[in-house]
């Protein structure tokens, strides 16, 4: 089944194609986008279960074989990215599709959305699926090209604004990655990372140090670790409600998964654990700190985001199996959960009119719905038992205990420290617009324009029809928001396979023979 490794990416990239033909179209693009979508979904769960029984599945790119083509790889690890990454960009679309309609204006955000999301996706799914530095740059540039025009869709002053730091942000990190990819290439002769794998190991310690320094540092940025985070707290909060959630919940963790897979295939060793157990500890504790300090929800979720990249370098930095399947568990409840928590900050802005937590109030009264879609993810965010939050971060901890080292030991209080605090952050969001009084400015719930004027709603033209919970609640945003939230649900429920699965793959990736024999079965030249 090899033939479907590079359907992810070929297809959303054809559908930009149709979408883009199909302009002043919003209701043909719609339909188009919808079906690429779920036709990935169904791939990616494909690859994952036949990468889970074979192996790793093998692309090579118009026929040419490695290393002189490019190769695409389903392992496992990256086939799980790939069914997370599908479905939250089904729901997002979906969550957007409901709020152009409701707004009156069914191009919502304009008719270049759907090509320009489409072609987000496949950068994902190529970024996931790439089997070389190279390509995995390409990944990179594909899906921030694109993010490019979402971030600053509407052209207001304040999303320009935000996303001309986000572009020169992320320039900047693809400059570092592409001298990194150049220095890898004059030094070993090829970019295809099953053959790096026995050539960076001939390599002096120096030079290899300096490689994955490089590596690292390009990644972080897109990773948005601290010190290199600052840009995301300004940039992501402006977009439209299901932009933010999109990234939030993807553009970052194709950094953290580069890191996962460099520093486990190309870099074993662990020469680089301590600085990323230091760099996990600070990402974690200045994160939540920040988050703490914040005011408006999006810029509080947006700090939690940057709080618990921390906990998935927690795991990498142990250098362990357990500590690498508890990563690689966070990550998957990290890109739902904080993905679903957008979507339900979009529909707290649409009901209050604002996002500011001095302004609202009463929502629990007002929407019940709506406060049981933020409440659920929100303690699973917290790690409350007995949500997934709790058991990725119970084996994380248990992995710090495991390794018994002094860094490890800080790691797990700073884990439970940043846990407590996530806790109390997403506790005063309640308190502050769930259940105090409703504040005197907020809309009546009858009151749809006056939600629609002040939601933040790219376009927002007309009045909002009725929806299921009430006249700013339309269905169409509120069922992908209940889809995710009840994913999360079964994250739990499956919490043992999916944990049996994730170790799998980080056994495969310590072992890297899986990898490296899937792509040249007579050993790598």
């Amino acid at each position: 089944m090899t033939y479907l490794v590079p359907l992810p990416v070929v297809m959303p990239l054809l559908g930009a194609a149709l979408t883009l033909i199909l302009l002043g179209r919003p209701r043909a693009q719609r339909w188009v986008s919808l079906t690429v979508l779920t036709a990935t979904v169904a791939v990616a769960v494909l690859l994952l279960v036949r990468s889970s029984i074979d192996g790793p599945l093998v692309v090579e790119v118009g026929g040419w074989a490695a290393p002189i083509g490019i190769v695409l790889v389903a392992d496992q690890l990256a086939a799980l990215m790939l069914v997370v990454s599908a479905a939250v960009t089904l729901c997002v679309l979906v969550y957007s599709i409901g709020q152009g309609m409701a707004d009156g204006n069914e191009e919502t955000p304009l008719s270049v959305y759907h090509p320009t999301y489409l072609v987000l996706t496949a950068g994902v799914c190529n970024a996931f699926l790439s089997g070389d530095l190279f390509n995995l740059y390409v990944g990179f540039e594909i899906l921030l090209v694109a993010s490019y025009v979402l971030l600053t869709l509407g052209s207001t002053e304040t999303r320009i604004r935000a996303g001309t730091t986000y572009v020169v942000v992320s320039l900047l990190s693809s400059v570092i990655f592409l001298v990194a990819i150049g220095l890898v290439y004059a030094s070993t002769g090829t970019l295809n990372l099953a053959q790096l794998v026995e050539r960076l190991d001939a390599l002096p310690d120096d030079l290899r140090l300096v490689l994955q320094g490089m590596l690292l540092l390009a990644f972080g940025i897109k990773a948005a670790v601290f010190p290199l985070s600052a840009w995301l707290p300004d940039s992501y909060p402006t977009a439209p409600a299901p932009v933010t959630a999109v990234f939030a919940g993807l553009l970052t963790k194709v950094g953290v998964y580069a890191i996962i897979r460099t520093e486990t295939l190309l870099f074993p060793g662990g020469r680089t654990a301590t600085l990323l157990l230091v760099t996990a500890v600070l990402t974690m504790v200045v994160g939540i700190l920040g988050a703490v300090a914040q005011s408006d929800i999006k810029r509080l979720l947006s700090f939690t985001l940057i709080s618990h990249i921390g906990y998935m370098l927690f795991g990498v930095g142990l250098t362990s199996s357990l500590g690498l399947s508890a990563a690689i568990f966070y990550v998957v409840h990290h890109i739902t959960i904080q993905t679903t928590l957008f979507l339900a900050a979009g529909l707290v802005e649409r009901r209050g009119g604002s996002t500011a937590m001095d302004r609202l109030g009463g929502l629990a009264r007002l929407s019940p719905l709506l406060a049981v879609l933020f409440f659920v993810p929100a303690l699973n965010l917290a790690g409350i038992p007995p949500f997934s939050g709790f058991l990725g971060k119970l084996g994380l901890v248990q992995a710090g205990i495991d390794d018994g080292g002094v860094l490890a030991w800080i790691l797990v209080a700073g884990g439970l420290l940043t846990s407590l605090l996530t806790l109390y952050a997403v506790a005063r969001v309640w308190n502050l617009a769930f259940w105090r009084a409703p504040h005197p400015d907020m809309p009546e719930p009858g009151d749809a324009a006056q939600a629609a004027r002040t939601s933040g709603a790219v376009q927002p033209q007309q009045p909002v029809t009725a929806g299921q919970t009430g006249a700013v609640l339309p269905g169409m945003m509120i069922a992908p928001t209940v889809a995710l939230v009840a994913f999360g649900l079964v994250l739990t429920l499956v919490a043992g396979p999916l944990f049996d699965l994730s170790t799998d793959a980080a056994n495969d990736l310590l072992q890297r023979t899986p990898y490296v024999d899937a792509v040249f079965p007579g050993g790598a030249p």
